[in-house]
């Protein structure tokens, strides 16, 4: 049995779980670009508080703004991002939206991340010590071992962003495998699963979560094209599936 025929297979086995109407289960979202005019994610104001408006109405209570931070293209700083957190609160607030705002980053592994690590800079987390980063989509970093044991002796817990979308390590399961044994949690884009960034990164998703690996979901919110995206996701067996084995956004 070829590896495609197992896959097929252990799809059409997948237990039936329960329906799930919307993302109220999974409470915090942990991943979006919502301060706007500091990255690629929102432009203006007036579009992150129609994103947040359908969030909340998507179920979310809470929501973490996490914008990039990438020295060859956007050069946020703590205060750049901070400030924005505060501008988009009392706008938010304003505007009838109840969600909690909190802010951290999306930290690129650049050199810039690795010298800031090496520094012990202090770094913007969520949850208390959880640091999200990400790494570049054609080549896969050599210090990326290096920084995420730095990260854990400075006591921060690495988070992945989307390791589903990242062709060089398809079907290399060893890797995962690694990087979980040294403390790296794995953060899956929730529209991975609708098949939003192409076949192979909702089967590697749906790979990962059948092997318990997934341990948050965001939305990797920029704008209204993943929000079309987003409100289809409750009808996938394998949010379904996060939804009643557990992950840890709802402890945030």
């Amino acid at each position: 049995m070829n590896l495609l025929t197992s896959w097929l297979r252990k799809k059409q086995d997948l237990p039936a779980y329960p329906a799930v109407e919307d993302f109220s289960s999974i409470g915090t979202d942990i991943h979006s670009h919502l301060i706007p005019g500091i990255d690629d994610g929102s432009a203006t104001l007036e579009d992150s508080l129609m994103l947040l408006h359908a969030l909340q109405d998507l179920g979310f209570k809470k929501v973490v703004t996490t914008p990039h931070i990438m020295s060859d293209y956007f050069k946020n700083t703590p205060e750049i991002i901070l400030s924005g957190l505060d501008t988009l609160r009392s706008a938010a607030a304003k505007d009838g939206i109840h969600l909690e705002l909190e802010a951290a980053a999306e930290y690129y592994l650049d050199e810039s991340f690795a010298q800031m690590v090496n520094r012990q800079e202090k770094l913007l987390t969520f949850g208390g010590n959880y640091v999200l980063f990400e790494i570049s989509y054609i080549n896969p970093p050599d210090n990326i071992y290096n920084v995420v044991f730095d990260l854990s002796i400075q006591g921060y817990i690495p988070v992945l962003a989307h390791p589903e979308r990242y062709p060089f390590w398809y079907g290399k399961d060893s890797i995962y495998e690694k990087l979980k044994d040294m403390g790296v949690l794995f953060q899956l884009n929730t529209n991975s699963l609708v098949g939003y960034y192409g076949p192979a990164a909702k089967q590697c998703a749906e790979n990962l979560i059948d092997r318990n690996m997934i341990d948050f979901i965001g939305s990797d919110m920029h704008g209204v094209r993943h929000l079309e995206a987003l409100r289809k996701v409750v009808d996938e067996k394998y949010f379904r599936k996060l939804s009643a084995t557990g992950i840890k956004n709802s402890l945030l």
